[in-house]
């Protein structure tokens, strides 16, 4: 259903004024700017679309998250894009995230395990006119080999440590964001492709639903 006029002029406001306090935080107007544009109430559940401009992680079904404003904006910042960048997401979740993306890169290639998040998030996109985003159905494998290498990445998942197998997708000098670590309680780190390997900083504490595929979290169930 469409929103109200009024509906939208509400939710002008709340996200003008939550970008307004990431900016206390996130010293990045390139970032900044993409999220006042992109609509977060059109990536969360109707019955707590009230909520979206709030700073916290809400839920969107399927035991997944859309991650929080703050960790949205910091992470985004952290890979330090450019225009003709070409990014992998892992985790597509709702889309929102790699609508933030589109607006600053090329290209974003997003994979979602969840079949029905998979699809809502494709015709979400299309539907708001993020033509720069595809979103694919995950497998097994972590990530999306088949068109690496990236020039960034950005994982919205928590693996159990850093996963070598995205690592592989990456372009040298090419920038990860990615949270390892114990299940509901892991680090974000920021990685650097390097000649010979990678370099790693860790850019604090953060709890991420799991990844899960070979070399991450096993299957549920």
């Amino acid at each position: 259903m469409p929103r109200r006029d009024e509906d939208t002029d509400r939710f002008t406001v709340a996200r003008a004024d939550l970008v307004g306090s990431l900016s206390q935080r996130v010293n990045d107007e390139r970032v900044l700017a993409a999220m006042r544009r992109v609509p977060r109430e059109e990536f969360v559940p109707a019955n707590i679309v009230s909520d979206a401009y709030l700073n916290i992680a809400l839920p969107i079904g399927d035991g997944q998250t859309i991650s929080q404003p703050l960790i949205v904006a910091q992470m985004t910042s952290s890979l330090q894009t450019r225009p003709g960048d070409r990014i992998l997401e892992v985790g597509t979740g709702s889309g929102y995230q790699a609508a933030v993306l589109s607006l600053l890169v090329h290209e974003v290639i997003t994979v979602e395990r969840i079949p029905g998040l998979t699809e809502e998030a494709r015709t979400r996109l299309s539907r708001l006119g993020y033509h720069n985003v595809r979103v694919e159905q995950a497998v097994e494998e972590l990530g999306w080999p088949e068109d690496a290498p990236y020039d960034g990445m950005l994982v919205t998942a928590g693996a159990p440590e850093l996963p070598l197998a995205l690592l592989e997708q990456l372009r040298v000098h090419g920038r990860m964001v990615v949270p390892t670590g114990p299940l509901g309680m892991q680090d974000l780190l920021l990685v650097t492709k390097t000649d010979t390997g990678h370099e790693t900083k860790n850019l604090g504490a953060c709890a991420f639903v799991p990844l899960v595929g070979r070399g991450a979290w096993p299957t549920p169930g």
